[in-house]
């Protein structure tokens, strides 16, 4: 018969704060980690009709060299697959079930391993935790079971906890990064770095699965792996943000961004390049038009021509919105905002005229006042005009209503809203208007136009004055 060997653990430190949840998260860890490294089925974790818990994976089975190990060399080469760093994480377990009284029995294919306390060698006064190491009791044994006695259900619940596999956290996009995970309502969001929790957020928007990590996460992946702040993975979960491009993920960033105002926003709303991320993820994905909060409010009929044309209205701070418009989208596309929309409607835009015949009799009457108009006026101020149409609907202008007007150079054409014939005052004032355009060529509130607008109506109304009887020119602009 085989004489049990002993391996010394020479652990320096206990981590005296350690709970027994502490020590089962490392085991279940190495457990996933040898699931990940040796692409075999998922571990098991279960309780025995004896009341024990048990451990199981399916891979290459647990040696006792592993316990001489500071650092795995294998988990060490590929960081962005498994769960664990440091080599000591076992023997750390090993220790903390010992001072917890929680029998270990460790099986697999190269030994069966218990925990057991022995002199240290060459100092008789000193005891110490000690590997026992047996023969295995089964040689085909695939991969390793880790039976644990005096495990109570809630420590093991809080173990598997820690873990994103069991979370029950729903996966909304993954990325070259890591993923974006939806937290469950009654969780604070997480980060996890290869599906260990190591950090709580109270005011992340969605949890992340960090799964490529940089040189500044790793060293902060302390002995305990808990509580890594946020410095640590601040620029891997804007990695991940940024390089998402569905829409499910932008939605929920726009919805948040709606609170701008109020300051209720969740934290990584607060990094500018996520939300101008969100903004072109969802320009890609679905009709959208930003608007600024001023904007929804008095956007005019402009806002509601884009709503009935089918997009959707998200409403982002002022800040965003005057950066939008120097960028484009994940598919290289113009960000759609009311300039841009304005531009395309009435790019697309067709006037719906109504003939002279097609007017009821009052709208006849004031229309025929344009010729009176036109007669008062010299022969070099309206010879570019050869037509003046009525139409039902505008084209939009930068306010976001509706023109009263229009002067359209090339037509050698004003066209005029019908409404504006509802009285002399409102057609004429607005008629003036636009054949001031017609006069000048210049455009509103240049100095040109106003120049010409005001020298037109001095020559009107002195016209007016010498030539028409006082009751009769004013009348002419009765309501």
């Amino acid at each position: 018969m085989e004489v049990a060997r002993q391996f010394d653990l020479n652990i320096e430190k206990v981590l005296e704060h350690w709970t027994p949840a502490y020590a089962l998260r490392e085991l279940i860890a190495n457990a996933f980690d040898e699931y990940l490294l040796s692409e075999t089925s998922v571990p098991k974790i279960y309780k025995d009709e004896q009341g024990a818990w048990h451990i199981r994976d399916f891979g290459r089975g647990l040696r006792y060299e592993h316990f001489t190990q500071n650092e795995n060399k294998e988990k060490l080469n590929n960081p962005e697959m498994v769960i664990g760093k440091f080599g000591v994480g076992l023997k750390d377990a090993m220790a903390t079930f010992d001072r917890q009284n929680i029998q270990i029995l460790i099986l697999s294919r190269h030994a069966d391993i218990t925990m057991d306390k022995s002199n240290k060698h060459g100092f008789d006064d000193i005891v110490t935790l000690h590997a026992v190491i047996q023969s295995p009791s089964d040689p085909t044994l695939v991969g390793t079971d880790v039976i644990l006695y005096g495990v109570n259900d809630e420590d093991m619940e809080q173990a598997k906890d820690f873990f994103l596999h069991f979370s029950g956290d729903e996966i909304l996009e993954k990325t070259s990064y890591g993923s974006v995970l939806k937290p469950k309502k009654e969780n604070k969001a997480r980060i996890y770095v290869n599906g260990l929790c190591v950090a709580e957020e109270e005011n992340f928007l969605f949890s992340y699965n960090i799964t490529s990590t940089n040189a500044a996460l790793r060293k902060a992946l302390n002995r305990e792996r808990t509580n890594v702040g946020r410095s640590a993975y601040t620029d891997r979960v804007k990695s991940i943000l940024l390089a998402c491009t569905d829409s499910v993920v932008a939605n929920e960033m726009a919805a948040d961004l709606k609170n701008y105002e109020t300051g209720y926003i969740h934290d990584e709303l607060q990094w500018t390049d996520v939300q101008l991320h969100a903004c072109k993820i969802l320009n890609a994905n679905e009709n959208v038009i930003f608007l600024t909060p001023d904007q929804m409010r008095n956007g005019g009929s402009l806002v509601t021509h884009a709503q009935d044309d089918g997009y959707r209205v998200v409403v982002v701070p002022e800040s965003i919105a005057y950066r939008l418009t120097k960028l484009q989208d994940i598919e290289g596309s113009p960000i759609r905002d009311l300039e841009g929309y304005r531009e395309e409607f009435n790019t697309s835009f067709h006037f719906t005229y109504i003939p002279v015949s097609s007017l009821s009799k009052e709208e006849q009457k004031v229309f025929a006042v344009k010729d009176l108009i036109l007669n008062w006026l010299p022969s070099s101020q309206t010879k570019n005009i050869k037509e003046i149409s009525i139409s039902e609907t505008m084209r939009v202008d930068y306010s976001g209503f509706e023109a009263l007007g229009l002067w359209e150079p090339l037509e050698k054409r004003i066209t005029i809203k019908r409404s504006q014939l509802r009285n002399v005052i409102d057609f004429s004032g607005t008629l003036l208007h636009e054949i001031a355009h017609a006069y000048t060529g210049a455009d509103d509130e240049s100095l040109e136009f106003e120049n010409g607008l005001t020298q037109m109506l001095g020559q009107l109304t002195s016209y007016a004055i010498k030539n028409e009887p006082r009751k009769k020119f004013l009348g002419l602009f009765k309501l």
